[in-house]
C-alpha cells in the first residue's frame, strides 16, 4: 500500500476556493471529488484513506491531503490554486523503535461521560476538552498510537464545521493543534494510526498525524 500526501495552496481569487475555505464540509466534498466515483459514499473516505488538515500559509491557507490512492488533481476547478502530490510511503517504511520525530496533528479531543455522570452534572453525551484536559487526551492517544510524547504544545483552533448537503444538519468539531517531539515505541501501530487517523471528525479536517524526523533521524 502506498501513502500519498498532497499539498494544495488555494488561490484567494478563486470563488470555489473562497467557498471551501469557510466550510470543512465543503472542503471534504472538494477533496473527495479528486478520487474515483465507484466507491460507495458511506465507505469512500475510509476506503481511500482520506484525511486532511488546513493550515495558515503566506497566501492565506494550505490544505494537506493524505490518501492511500493518488488523487487526480486535474479534477480541481480551473484556477483553484497550486497543488503537488508526493509518495510518502518511504517515510512509513523508515519508522523504527526509538526514532525521535517531530509531530503535528489537529484533533478533536473529547470525552464521553457515562449516563450517571451526564445526569449528575447535566452534561451532553460528548464533552469537548480544552487546556490541560486536551493535552492529557493527546498524551493518551499518542501512547496508544506507538508514540511517547517528549514535548507538547497545544494550540486551540477554530472549530471545523459546516452544513451537511443532504439534510442541512450543522456539523461542528472543536479542534486543538498539537505540536512537539516524540519517540517511536511501536512502529507498526504508528503506521496504522497514521493511515487511519486519530480521534473523531476525520471527514472534516481532524485526525491527520504528520511526522518528520528530527536532525540525525531517518
Amino acid at each position: 500500500m502506498n501513502l500519498w500526501l498532497t499539498r494544495i495552496l488555494p488561490d484567494p481569487r478563486s470563488r470555489d476556493a473562497r467557498k471551501d475555505a469557510g466550510s470543512a464540509v465543503e472542503t471534504h466534498h472538494r477533496l473527495m471529488a479528486l478520487f474515483p466515483d465507484d466507491v460507495p459514499n458511506t465507505e469512500a473516505r475510509r476506503a481511500l484513506g482520506v484525511l486532511f488538515r488546513t493550515e495558515p500559509a503566506p497566501t492565506g491557507h494550505q490544505i494537506l491531503l493524505q490518501s492511500t490512492h493518488q488523487p487526480d488533481l486535474t479534477r480541481l476547478p480551473p484556477g483553484y490554486g497550486h497543488s503537488l502530490t508526493k509518495d510518502i510511503t518511504p517515510l512509513l517504511a523508515a519508522l523504527r523503535t526509538d526514532l525521535t520525530v517531530r509531530y503535528r496533528i489537529a484533533a478533536n479531543p473529547i470525552r464521553k461521560p457515562g449516563r450517571t455522570t451526564r445526569e449528575l452534572y447535566n452534561l451532553s453525551s460528548v464533552v469537548p476538552l480544552s487546556g490541560p484536559a486536551a493535552e492529557e487526551w493527546w498524551l493518551r492517544q499518542a501512547e496508544a498510537s506507538g508514540l511517547k510524547a517528549i514535548t507538547v504544545h497545544a494550540l486551540p483552533l477554530d472549530a471545523a464545521g459546516g452544513s451537511r448537503r443532504q439534510d442541512g444538519h450543522r456539523i461542528k468539531h472543536n479542534r486543538t493543534q498539537f505540536d512537539g517531539t516524540a519517540i517511536v515505541t511501536d512502529p507498526d501501530q504508528l503506521r496504522t494510526r497514521i493511515v487511519e487517523g486519530i480521534g473523531k471528525g476525520k471527514a472534516y479536517g481532524c485526525g491527520l498525524l504528520s511526522l518528520a524526523p528530527t536532525r540525525g533521524g531517518v
